[in-house]
């Protein structure tokens, strides 16, 4: 019904919608220590600034609440829609060669930069979906509010500090995934695990070691320090390990210890099978290795037989499981911290619908205590909204329409922003096929990808609010 009109509005719209996905990726927005009027930090804050100048710059209105989120509205009428993006990012970590992480660069047909695809191209997307609608100028009986948040990757507080005041909308939808329709998102938990002991004086032992930058990111380096073994001690042992799982390994001799740098690829948590864990690479090398009898090498041994390399399906903590809709439950080991005195580590776990206390945490939790760990965490329900609802259809419908290609509901290991709200669904803005090098080096997201999305946008509003 609308199409025609939408398709003739976005001919030359192109150059505005990079230039505003440039200006959002240009400002590092990682979580900081809170501030007045910034919750979530400086950056965090910054990126919401800028999008609501932009939003305004385009004739929307909008509003900062206390800066946890920003609103952008079409009308005073109540709201039929909500998009829900959000403006924090990952750390950039290293290994990027296009551009660096907070310096975007239009190349090939795509945005690189830290936030491109996840999530400050969608939001940009949104932007100018909303600018679409109000300049065609199509009489609207209700409102779509895009909330603006500032803490989806670090546990989202900023949305459920907007819901805990504001009700929810009839139909909500993310792009912060990919299309066609994401209905299914995996549960999941994250526990923590430690144990202590005293400091262990016999040769050889384990210095220190550091593994992971964040819960929900796939360790593609690790490194540890031993005494009492040269480089020419480790090598051997470091070749077997490599050549079994494909973990590199260097080493360097520093202040009278071996250094041991592991290296492997970086993946999200919630698609483990797409990196490689330098962590679980480097745990099994120190196992092989020669170490003194003590509670630091059975504990490492205990790590190693309950979080393995390659075993993202949790079949070593006996709590692998699958089922049609979501898939099989992963682990992920991200996070370790190895002193004189102790450990502290925690894995990513996602997991199906079928997915219980009693079959997943519990389980997992008295694997730990047998080897003398304690270990502590909650598991958090998966979100499922029936593909059948008028809403979802619509969106099916809308997508067919547009790309040409089959709509369906597929199910997601990673975790967005509709979690917990009524009837809503994951949807856009990638098109199948294409790796956006999510929270890796060299992010990227295609033009073509947000312009489609940014009309498909257009006509799902018109569809729910005119």
């Amino acid at each position: 019904m609308y199409q025609q009109q939408i398709e003739a509005y976005f001919a030359n719209q192109e150059p505005l919608l990079v230039d505003a996905v440039c200006r959002l990726v240009a400002i590092d927005s990682v979580e900081g220590s809170p501030a007045p009027g910034a919750p979530f930090g400086p950056g965090p804050a910054a990126a919401l600034d800028e999008a609501l100048r932009l939003a305004g710059e385009w004739g929307l209105t909008a509003q900062n609440l206390e800066g946890y989120v920003g609103c952008v509205d079409l009308n005073d009428h109540p709201d039929a829609l909500h998009l829900l993006c959000h403006l924090d990012v990952v750390a950039p970590g290293e290994g990027w060669s296009v551009t660096q992480p907070f310096t975007p660069k239009v190349a090939d047909g795509m945005i690189f930069g830290r936030g491109a695809d996840d999530d400050k191209g969608p939001a940009a997307a949104c932007l100018l979906a909303m600018k679409a609608v109000q300049e065609l100028g199509i009489p609207l009986k209700a409102n779509c509010r895009l909330i603006l948040g500032t803490n989806e990757e670090s546990g989202s507080a900023d949305i459920a500090w907007y819901f805990a005041r504001h009700p929810f909308a009839p139909a909500t939808f993310s792009p912060d995934a990919g299309f066609p329709v994401i209905n299914t998102e995996k549960g999941g938990f994250q526990p923590v695990f430690s144990m202590s002991w005293p400091v262990q004086e016999q040769l050889p032992r384990l210095r220190w070691l550091h593994g992971g930058l964040r819960i929900n990111i796939l360790p593609g380096e690790a490194s540890a320090a031993v005494e009492g073994l040269s480089m020419h001690d480790v090598q051997p042992c470091a070749r077997d390990i490599t050549a079994r799982t494909g973990v590199m390994f260097t080493f360097a001799h520093e202040g009278g210890l071996t250094v041991i740098r592991a290296k492997g690829e970086a993946s999200h948590a919630a698609w483990p099978e797409g990196g490689n864990n330098a962590l679980t690479g480097l745990v099994a090398l120190l196992c092989a290795l020669p170490l003194a009898p003590g509670p630091c090498r059975d504990a490492l041994g205990a790590l190693n037989a309950l979080l393995p390399h390659g075993d993202y399906l949790g079949r070593a903590l006996g709590i692998a499981q699958s089922e049609p809709v979501a898939g099989p439950l992963t682990v992920a080991f991200t996070l370790l911290e190895v002193t004189d005195t102790g450990l502290e580590g925690r894995f990513d776990s996602r997991v199906p619908l079928c997915a219980t206390q009693d079959n997943c945490l519990k389980v997992a939790q008295a694997a730990f205590a047998r080897h003398g760990f304690t270990f502590s965490g909650q598991q958090d329900s998966p979100h499922h909204t029936p593909a059948d609802t008028p809403f979802v259809q619509t969106l099916l419908r809308r997508y067919e329409q547009y790309t040409g290609l089959k709509g369906e509901c597929l199910s997601t290991g990673g975790g967005t922003y509709v979690r917990g709200i009524p009837g809503g669904v994951a949807f856009g803005c990638t098109l199948p096929g294409f790796d956006t090098h999510l929270h890796g080096p060299d992010e990227r997201v295609r033009i073509q990808d947000l312009m489609l999305s940014a009309k498909l946008f257009a006509h799902i509003i018109l569809d729910l609010c005119a």
